[in-house]
């Protein structure tokens, strides 16, 4: 069961996860990360470095967020990989305590 990314990334973007992942299976839109599932191996080395808890393994995944099982694999095979740790957005500490961010997922 892969990990994946959900709604508290929205907005934010910190890669500190990007930095941990062996496979690099990171994947970055305007305001988001996704995990290419097909390309993570389960090792969990990237939840605890997420600084918003943004990401779960499938079957953690919170209820009300079950749509992000589909996103992170729709958008991973859209959105260019990110290998490398690059600066949250300029507002990500404004937003990362921000519940409900769903309708400002930029799908770029």
């Amino acid at each position: 069961m892969a990990y994946l990314v959900a709604e508290p990334c929205i907005r934010c973007k910190y890669t500190d996860c990007v930095e941990v992942c062996p496979v690099d299976c990171f994947h970055a839109g305007p305001n988001f990360l996704v995990i290419d599932p097909d390309e993570c191996i389960c090792c969990g080395a990237c939840e605890p470095a997420c600084p918003v808890q943004a990401i779960f393994s499938e079957g953690d995944l919170p209820e009300p967020w079950g749509e992000y099982v589909g996103l992170n694999a729709e958008l991973s095979r859209r959105w260019p990989s990110i290998t490398h740790r690059k600066p949250p957005l300029p507002d990500a500490d404004r937003w990362k305590d921000v519940r409900d961010k769903r309708s400002e997922l930029d799908l770029g």
